[in-house]
């Protein structure tokens, strides 16, 4: 069985794919919240923790240098930021 050391672009390639995938499903509710500017089923609290943990994740993909973890967490980041930001503001 082949391991992740012996397919590296593979490995990335899911990887990126994966955060890819996660990122984009937030761009919906970003839109939809922009343009309606309610955020009144949100839960403060669970994008707290949320924000927080993409935080972390973003951290340790910097600290170890993984380019998908750092892509995926950065934009994750900036989608679920704005989404708080209409929550703190209109909420």
């Amino acid at each position: 069985m082949a391991t992740g050391a012996e397919l590296p672009g593979i490995v990335q390639a899911i990887g990126l794919a994966a955060g890819a995938l996660t990122t984009l499903a937030f761009l919906p509710q970003v839109v939809k919240t922009w343009r309606t500017r309610s955020t009144a089923d949100i839960s403060l609290w669970m994008f707290l923790a949320f924000l927080t943990g993409v935080g972390l994740w973003l951290a340790y993909g910097l600290l170890i240098g993984d380019a998908p973890l750092i892509a995926a967490n950065g934009a994750t980041f900036l989608l679920a930021g704005v989404i708080l930001y209409f929550k703190l503001r209109h909420g």
